[in-house]
């Protein structure tokens, strides 16, 4: 069974940064993508960031790009976001996901490419 367990997020003023991490557990990543997505109060999940461990691949979405940075240890399985300069409209609750390399890298942005998800970790930034 898949697990994946998130941790790092927390209060933190406009222009503050936080680091994510994601612990993956169950099988075996090398051949499988790794996302973070988030989801604000009111609205539907959106793609933040995602890499390949295969090829080091990386996928933004515009918002973030420049501030947020994500990278992976395939030996570990982890995976971690880096976010610099939050804003208050990067509050949310942020999703770790893992998806099959053949949905993944032609869908990075798609959250239906991934199959499991962790349980969430709330990130509030104030203004």
């Amino acid at each position: 069974q898949v697990q994946l367990v998130e941790s790092g997020g927390g209060l933190v003023q406009a222009g503050g940064s936080l680091r994510l991490s994601c612990a993956a557990s169950g099988r075996k990543f090398s051949t499988r993508g790794m996302g973070w997505f988030r989801q604000a109060p009111g609205k539907g999940r959106e793609f933040v960031a995602a890499i390949t461990w295969s090829d080091g691949s990386t996928y933004y979405v515009d918002t973030v790009k420049g501030r947020f940075t994500i990278s992976g240890d395939s030996a570990k399985n982890t995976v971690d976001l880096q976010m610099n300069n939050l804003k208050p409209e990067d509050t949310a609750v942020y999703y770790c996901a893992t998806g099959d390399n053949r949905y993944t890298r032609l869908r990075p942005t798609a959250a239906a490419a991934y199959d499991y998800w962790g349980q969430g970790t709330q990130v509030t930034v104030s203004s």
